[in-house]
């Protein structure tokens, strides 16, 4: 009872100070719904994007790697970093240049109309049928075995998927679809502050237990029992070979972080480019300690059962009711719920902003006000979270599902980065050559990873193919635009949306960041 009441305090605690935080926010314009009136300061960027990239799915599923196969998977922290670094440098600057709502929107203005509404509909049908299931099932596993609702209301497992499901869904659709883009935001940094407490405290009991009271002598013995354990360089049948780091995995990064909408959109919405800068830099040094919540665990769970569990996934949840006292579970709880909740509400809010700016006002209502685009992006995001909460109990089949988000993700996520970065660095690239490189890379990583992989034993990992298909990409829609090239330069207007001085000493920070990043992996070598 303790448990239920202090997560529902902690909830209604975000809810109150979230309201009392946008309530002046005019959500009737475009950036003001979507963009949170382009206010949002360093700090709370940097909360917003740690607690949308943080959810159950990769608390367990990285965990239950680090578990199976050690640090090396701590590359889908630490690798973060470093992208976040380019992204502030080099990407930022040009889309609040551009005065960016949706990242698709610079594809308009660099390619044509065409374009941009390929790559929206690609981001909205991998937040649909993926990504959105994926948060709403794993969450609701965690929070139904938490507080045990099978036992508590009588119900069986699967029912009590389904209430959880709709739980979270409504829940979150709330903050997402009628709160804006700000109370997102807000939410996310309390709940940011709460999980890494939290996060934190996992770890912390952990050593204490193998220690016998000392932390640092729980430390020394988890080491010295499991030095293979503690390697940073993959082997070839680990998730993450060592060499894929210098092939796919920093593109499935910067695509992540530097162009996905449901990321990049805190970014977006900072009050000028000091501000989104500093955010990423520090998320990126935060995102340096990720891997002590979402890998130390999971090395700590292998010592203490012995690796005895059967199912690697049962790592983290394991350990959590061996070591947290009882008095901290509901609170631990409390924070779970508010990142699963984060990860739901973030992606929802950025289907309805590519919705709203790229397909209803494109194409469906070209002379919509901004209050109509406003409230015809909240229906779509309505019915949005209502189809997400059908799917989501169906998919408690699909396995590994931080693994199968990563491999799936692949379809769309090379092509866009492809076409971003082309489109960015060069000024003759027709639309033609981006239209091309977004299909032609869709349809060739399906044909790759869903028919050529399943025949053939020692096929190429996923992340390797990703690179390949990214070269090859580039190579096509280069030599496209080498025989049909624009008619003129592509120039990048300044719309002076915001003020775009840069973060004087972004560039050092970064470095410093990069580096901190490099001693690791040489210290655990």
């Amino acid at each position: 009872m303790i448990g239920i009441l202090s997560f529902i305090g902690f909830t209604l605690l975000v809810a109150v100070i979230s309201y009392l935080a946008t309530r002046n926010t005019n959500e009737q314009s475009s950036d003001g719904y979507f963009l949170g009136g382009r206010s949002l300061t360093a700090g709370v960027i940097a909360g917003s994007l740690l607690l949308t990239n943080l959810s159950t799915e990769q608390i367990v599923g990285l965990n239950g790697s680090a578990y199976d196969s050690g640090l090396s998977v701590m590359a889908w922290e630490t690798l973060a970093a470093i992208t976040m670094v380019v992204t502030a440098i080099f990407l930022l600057p040009r889309y609040l240049k551009g005065g960016l709502t949706t990242v698709p929107q610079f594809l308009a203005s660099r390619f044509d109309i065409q374009t941009k509404s390929i790559t929206s509909a690609l981001f909205l049908t991998g937040y649909v049928v993926v990504l959105l299931p994926v948060i709403l099932y794993s969450g609701s596993v965690a929070i139904s075995g938490m507080f045990n609702i099978p036992e508590l209301l009588g119900v069986s497992h699967t029912t009590s998927i389904w209430i959880c499901v709709w739980g979270i869904g409504i829940i979150g659709s709330i903050y997402a679809v009628f709160g804006g883009l700000k109370a997102v935001a807000v939410s996310d940094s309390i709940n940011a502050i709460g999980l890494l407490i939290g996060g934190l405290l996992i770890p912390v009991f952990g050593l204490l237990l193998i220690g016998d009271g000392s932390i640092t002598q729980g430390l020394n013995e988890l080491i010295s029992s499991n030095p293979d354990k503690f390697k940073s360089m993959g082997s070839e049948s680990d998730p993450v070979p060592f060499h894929t780091l210098f092939t796919g995995m920093m593109l499935i990064q910067l695509f992540y972080w530097g162009t996905n909408q449901q990321i990049i959109q805190r970014a977006l919405a900072a009050k000028n480019l000091v501000e989104g800068q500093k955010g990423l830099l520090l998320a990126a040094f935060i995102k340096i300690l990720g891997p002590i919540i979402v890998v130390l665990p999971g090395l700590i769970a292998y010592h203490v059962f012995n690796g005895g569990l059967e199912v690697a996934d049962q790592a983290y949840p394991k350990l959590v009711a061996e070591v947290l006292p009882k008095g901290l579970i509901g609170f631990f709880a409390a924070v779970l719920f508010g990142a699963i909740l984060s990860s739901f509400n973030s992606v929802l809010n950025s289907s309805v902003t590519l919705f709203g700016i790229d397909i209803y006002k494109q194409h469906i209502n070209k002379e919509a006000d901004e209050k109509t685009i406003v409230k015809n992006g909240k229906t779509f995001g309505v019915v949005l979270a209502i189809a997400s909460m059908f799917i989501a109990p169906l998919i408690a089949n699909a396995g590994n599902l931080f693994d199968y988000l990563q491999e799936v993700n692949g379809i769309y996520s090379i092509p866009i980065l492809t076409i971003i970065l082309v489109g960015y660095t060069t000024k003759r690239v027709p639309a033609l050559a981006a239209k091309v490189g977004l299909i032609s890379g869709s349809v060739l990583y399906i044909i790759s990873q869903f028919i050529l992989q399943p025949r053939f034993e020692n096929y190429p990992h996923y992340i390797d193919v990703m690179a390949i298909l990214f070269i090859l990409n580039v190579i096509i829609m280069l030599v496209i635009g080498k025989i049909w090239p624009r008619a003129t330069d592509y120039v990048q207007e300044y719309t002076k949306q915001v003020d775009i001085t840069p973060y004087s000493k972004v560039k050092q920070v970064g470095l410093a960041i990069c580096v901190i990043v490099i001693l690791i992996y040489w210290y655990f070598a």
